[in-house]
């Protein structure tokens, strides 16, 4: 081992977070003769400059020694910029291993990642999942803190995983190291999950979303105050299947490198969204200084709920319109461009006038005509035309509500989703997609169709629309193919959009 005033160089391999993978970095660092000091250079943000002050305390309440050299460190390639705070923990490294304070061996074979407090404990770095995709794509084995350790179903990057808790003990035992320290390979289960069955008299409501969850098709829903609608809207995670490996992984990703819980996401269960309606357009589909995923990612594979659409500044509404359609978010900075995954479940839901009483039997709408035709105007447009099953949920029944009324229950109407997904499969597989729309229509639903179209001047999307909406009830009723009630259904969830 050498002494502080030890002259010598060395490489640590690290990364960063750009947009939602890790970026891999070089952190080099080389101790030669002059005045004593830190230069760090390789386009590094005010946080990552900051990891100077923070290396040098925890290296002394650590038990080592400051190095009484010219220290240069550089972050490689120096035309990234580079932010965030995972560089500690490799800067702390190269310069033990390029003032000889500790041994270098096996430590090329490691990724290091993470920030340091000034006591030397290592801390987590959002991003645990980027950074451990990364170390197996390349072979390496990730050295970070305990809590920034992945849970162990991602089995991709279990292998390769060590857990450092404090600098000393973990730098000086790193050769030897071969335990794998993580999480548990299940997060706790939840408790208490809602259920539709607590929702009551709003079957019409329920059936409408199984038609969605059935075909991941968007929902808008307008009524009055107290109808039911949030509840209806957030107990739809509970009908739609578990995310298979791949989407979880995917979510994960995602979630971690924004710092949000993953517990959820980890059992399986879709993500769920409900932003408030002051969001900015930046908060919704992403962006920022650095560019960070936007809500729309965060329920990627799951479902986005706004609540209150009209509330909704217009501008951020319509910054859904591209995301919708393409199920990925396009980001273009000066320093780049970003791509991020959402591909979501939209569901809207609405009051149908500003005091949310215009058409309930049991009150009196007070809204002037023009307030009305201006708020509902804010529900229409664009984005309404891309939302396909637009329905009216009414004030349940005072007496159902008291007496607890039964009805459809989550179990039900997952199965309900799971059997017509499963017949969609084995119909594509049968059958192939098609080169059409009239395809899969049978001679008397295709002239019904016709002739709704034609009634209600749709245009092309709206066809489109509606003949998806009547393939996914034709599957949810196991027919092979479109039939007249199922299209009649299928076009009475079109109406609100066309007045």
């Amino acid at each position: 081992m050498g002494t502080a005033s030890h002259i010598g160089s060395y490489a640590v391999k690290t990364a960063f977070i750009r947009g939602i993978e890790a970026v891999p970095v070089m952190v080099e660092v080389s101790c030669t003769s002059g005045i004593p000091g830190v230069t760090l250079v390789g386009s590094a943000d005010a946080t990552v400059m900051e990891s100077r002050q923070r290396v040098r305390c925890a290296l002394t309440a650590s038990g080592f020694e400051n190095p009484r050299t010219s220290i240069t460190i550089n972050l490689a390639p120096a035309e990234l910029r580079k932010t965030g705070t995972s560089f500690d923990l490799p800067i702390a490294v190269a310069i033990l291993a390029a003032s000889g304070q500790i041994s270098t061996e096996g430590l090329d074979e490691c990724l290091f990642v993470g920030e340091l407090a000034l006591d030397g404990q290592v801390c987590s770095v959002r991003g645990d999942v980027a950074y451990a995709l990364l170390a197996e794509d390349q072979g390496l084995r990730l050295i970070a803190a305990p809590d920034s350790i992945p849970y162990g179903s991602i089995t991709c990057a279990c292998g390769i995983i060590t857990s450092l808790g404090r600098l000393r003990q973990g730098v000086l035992n790193l050769p030897s190291a071969s335990r794998i320290e993580g999480r548990s390979d299940k997060a706790p289960q939840a408790d208490n999950m809602p259920d539709y069955r607590d929702v009551c008299d709003q079957e019409i409501a329920k059936r409408a979303l199984v038609i969605a969850a059935t075909g991941r098709h968007g929902i808008l829903m307008v009524g009055p105050p107290g109808a039911g609608k949030t509840m209806l809207a957030r107990r739809l995670p509970t009908i739609l299947p578990p995310l298979s490996e791949t989407d979880r992984v995917e979510s994960l990703l995602i979630h971690s490198v924004v710092g949000q819980p993953p517990e959820d996401i980890e059992r399986g269960m879709p993500p769920f969204r409900s932003p408030h309606h002051s969001i900015s357009a930046v908060g919704l589909v992403g962006g920022g200084r650095p560019v960070m995923p936007g809500e729309i990612s965060l329920a990627h594979r799951g479902v986005l709920f706004l609540d209150e659409l009209p509330e909704f500044a217009n501008n951020v509404l319509q910054s859904l319109r591209q995301p919708m359609e393409e199920g990925v978010a396009r980001i273009v900075r000066a320093e780049g461009a970003y791509v991020f995954p959402c591909d979501f479940m939209l569901i809207a839901a609405a009051n149908p006038c500003p005091c949310g009483h215009l058409g309930d039997s049991g009150h009196t709408c007070t809204c002037a005509p023009a307030h009305v035709e201006r708020y509902q105007a804010r529900m229409g447009g664009p984005l309404a035309n891309r939302i396909d099953i637009h329905i009216d949920v009414a004030r349940p029944a005072s007496s159902k509500v008291i007496m607890g009324g039964s009805g459809m229950s989550s179990a039900q109407m997952a199965e309900m989703v799971l059997s017509g997904r499963e017949f969609a499969r084995m119909r594509r597989k049968s059958q192939g997609n098609g080169t059409g729309i009239s395809d899969t229509f049978d001679n008397d639903a295709l002239k019904v169709f016709e002739a709704i179209a034609s009634r209600l001047h749709m245009g092309g999307r709206s066809i489109a629309r509606a003949a998806r909406v009547a393939r996914t009830i034709a599957d949810i009723e196991h027919h092979s193919f479109i039939s007249k009630d199922d299209i009649i259904e299928a076009c009475s969830y079109r109406g609100r959009a066309h007045g």
